[in-house]
């Protein structure tokens, strides 16, 4: 990592507050270039506390952009951080349309041309995206990482018509947990008590929304940008990682949006920024990917970024199954258009007799982390035992010629069930010489939405049906004497929410059924595709103090023999405990666990725990939020729980419960 210092243009910050047109006030940090000459802004726009969550990463790149002559602004969503208003639901209409509102604020100030852009990952890639579909006319140009384009199929809600267990309940714990913290008194003053007391009557628990909407209605199909491709003017350069969840993302945008206005980056990372380092690697130089785009797109600037490839995606090599790599093997690719004409679908017909599948319910205990962060943890180990309880095909590669593919795999599969419901996962994974099994890519689909995500289809029970569905995309190259195998099973717990009947399974009929891979020829050009070395601004000074004890485990798998129950105990690792440079100390713990016996669907369980602790002893500001989540199931419907408790000082000046039944009409 190159710390840059020196800058084009000296840089200068202040905080403001951006006034929205029902009186609602947002806390924004707004980074400049010492100039005289209007100049471009760009917006990242996030619930997630400028003041001190995203600091440290907003330091890294806001003074980078204001040193290379942008107005980097860093603006907190409505009722989170030390803006104004009430929290609501992600992405909700009152959320874009303030969004709006700031990029023609920015636009109309005297230090701005007028020209507007707007970058962010995960949450400020998805809002990036919405807005621009909403298409505001000072918005020229969007940079949106790790981000979706349809917040169904491809988010932490839903996968193929199932719910998400891993991230659905993850994720609304963690919001709850995040929309409970106060306002900095440093920062909004004596008024912060009062405003933190508002938001927590408001706060909603966001799983009660989610688990309401079990098939794709109009609540998702709002902020789907996949609805209206055309709506969106600005132009898009997409950015995704392989080992991201939301990087089919990327090849959607690249294929309907008009070529003249959009390029698609996807390399081998994780849920993070491409500059930072995190494993897996290599990282690039993304600050400089993006002030190319800025500098074309909001500056005019004949720069060439425009004649690079549609899409660049990296092509990892064969390597063996880790849980963490710092460096991946393979190379950079880059297609003209998308989708390719260097690509061409190639069917692997399955072969012998039907066989019955009925996946021991903890079936996805070695399925990583839903969204890998760069942790030790966080990507699959060796899948030898997932295959075990799974109906395998295998395909052998020659000697000779690697098989390489990019995009998304497919499967056709001609089942029976003897129940109405059930669920099927097809996992793509590269068996080298010695046995060893690496997960490359995999997907899921409920059979209830087989003709649709909007509707929930029961099973004609006895019978059989063809299914189809499409694999995360993928960029691979299976090597010479490996094997591609596809395992297939019906169980993947802690990702897929099991329903009552599921246990047993369904049959397979390898006639009929077949693994389709898009398989790349090699082009000559292929190495000619390169990225500067990763560069960032100083970064803020946060100290990490020590644990007496140390961290417990990220990922820990305990069985009850007796029982027959499995328990997955997470430590997410978000942050942790850290004392910023203003005196802020800052501490937080979560842990996650998740509980399945091996032949009950039904004693399916999630809990999360978040412990948040924002104190300024100059000021003796002592803030405490702690939320419990749970979520169990029946035969009709899912139990949720939820608690928070918030204390200023030993004093609870908050504590609230939630308890609902939700019925289980699809999901």
């Amino acid at each position: 990592m190159i710390i840059r210092t020196d800058f084009p243009y000296g840089t200068t910050h202040e905080d403001v507050r951006i006034p929205l047109p029902d009186g609602v006030e947002l806390y924004a940090r707004i980074w400049r270039p010492v100039t005289d000459e209007p100049v471009p802004a760009l917006l990242e726009y996030l619930p997630y506390r400028l003041t001190d969550w995203t600091s440290p990463r907003d330091r890294q790149r806001h003074p980078w952009y204001a040193g290379h002559g942008y107005a980097s602004v860093r603006v907190d969503v409505r009722g989170h951080g030390c803006s104004g208003g009430l929290p609501g639901d992600e992405y909700d209409a009152r959320e874009l349309a303030d969004g709006v509102a700031v990029v023609e604020w920015l636009a109309a100030q005297p230090w701005c041309t007028g020209s507007v852009g707007m970058f962010g990952i995960s949450w400020g890639g998805f809002n990036s995206l919405q807005i621009a579909a909403l298409a505001p006319e000072p918005l020229k140009a969007v940079v949106t990482v790790c981000s979706t384009d349809d917040r169904y199929d491809n988010d932490v809600h839903y996968m193929g018509g199932s719910v998400l267990a891993v991230d659905m309940h993850a994720w609304a714990a963690t919001m709850l947990a995040f929309a409970s913290r106060p306002p900095d008194p440093q920062f909004v003053g004596d008024d912060w008590r009062r405003q933190w007391l508002e938001r927590l009557e408001a706060v909603e628990p966001l799983i009660h929304t989610w688990l309401s909407h079990q098939t794709r209605d109009a609540y998702w199909r709002h902020g789907s940008v996949c609805e209206d491709y055309p709506a969106i003017r600005a132009a898009v350069l997409a950015v995704g990682g392989w080992h991201d969840p939301y990087r089919d993302t990327v090849l959607r945008l690249v294929e309907h949006l008009p070529s003249a206005r959009v390029r698609g980056l996807i390399g081998p990372w994780s849920h993070q920024y491409p500059d930072r380092g995190l494993p897996p690697g290599p990282a690039i130089g993304f600050l400089q990917e993006t002030l190319r785009w800025w500098d074309h797109w909001l500056k005019g600037a004949d720069n060439g970024v425009m004649e690079e490839p549609l899409l660049r995606s990296w092509i990892s090599d064969s390597h063996p199954p880790a849980t963490v790599y710092e460096e991946l093997p393979g190379r950079w690719v880059g297609e003209k258009s998308w989708p390719s004409a260097s690509v061409i679908p190639v069917p692997y017909v399955f072969q012998g007799a039907p066989v019955e599948v009925a996946s021991p319910q903890h079936t996805g205990l070695d399925a990583g982390r839903f969204f890998p962060f760069g942790n030790d943890a966080d990507l699959p180990p060796d899948q030898r035992e997932e295959d075990a309880k799974s109906a395998c095909f295998e395909f052998p590669v020659g000697r000779e010629e690697p098989v390489e593919i990019l995009g998304r795999p497919s499967v056709t599969l001609r089942l029976r069930l003897d129940v109405p419901y059930g669920q099927v996962v097809a996992r793509l994974c590269d068996v080298a010489p010695d046995g060893s099994s690496t997960l490359v890519t995999r997907g899921a689909l409920n059979l209830s939405a087989r003709r649709g995500r909007d509707r929930a289809l029961p099973w004609p029970v006895g019978a059989y049906e063809d299914v189809a569905f499409e694999l995360n995309g993928i960029g691979h190259a299976f090597a010479p004497g490996h094997r591609i195998r596809l395992a297939v099973s019906s169980a993947y717990w802690p990702w897929i929410w099991p329903r009552a009947g599921s246990e047993a399974g369904w049959t397979l009929d390898p006639a009929g059924s077949a693994l389709t891979l898009p398989v790349r020829a090699g082009s000559a050009a292929d190495g000619g595709i390169v990225f500067e070395a990763p560069e960032q601004a100083e970064p803020l000074g946060v100290v990490f103090p020590a644990t007496l004890d140390g961290p417990r485990p990220e990922r820990l798998v305990v069985r009850d023999v007796a029982r027959g129950t499995w328990r997955l105990e997470v430590d997410p690792r978000y942050g942790g405990t850290r004392v910023y440079p203003d005196g802020l100390e800052y501490g937080e713990d979560a842990e996650e666990v998740y509980e399945i016996q091996d032949a009950d669907a039904l004693s399916a369980r999630a809990r999360s725990q978040w412990r948040i602790r924002l104190h300024r002893p100059e000021l003796g500001w002592d803030a405490r939020v702690e939320t419990r989540s749970e979520i169990s199931c029946d035969e009709g419907g899912f139990l949720t729980s939820n608690e928070v408790v918030c204390r200023e000082g030993d004093e609870v000046v908050f504590h609230r419960t939630w308890e609902r039944r939700l019925p289980r009409a699809a999901g």
